[in-house]
């Protein structure tokens, strides 16, 4: 089973503070657009749907980690703020 990685699904105490960057912040729901993207693009890679080389999957899974790690930044913030 191929695991989840939305960021609902990875940080579900920020639930009010993603809904609330997602309308608030342009740059946020840019991101969250470009991560959501990247991951559905992984998880049809990993689940054989879309075929491609190791070197790209992984390259695509660091570009994903990344951007996973720059909302979740702006998240913590938005919740300190709040």
């Amino acid at each position: 089973m191929i695991e989840k990685h939305d960021l609902h699904h990875e940080f579900p105490e920020f639930e009010q503070e993603i809904r609330q960057l997602k309308m608030f912040n342009g740059h946020f729901a840019r991101l969250f657009k470009e991560y959501h993207a990247l991951d559905q693009e992984v998880r049809h890679i990993e689940e054989g749907v879309e075929t491609t080389s190791d070197e790209y999957l992984e390259t695509q899974k660091i570009a994903r980690v990344h951007l996973k790690d720059e909302l979740f930044s702006m998240l913590k913030k938005a919740k300190v703020t709040a």
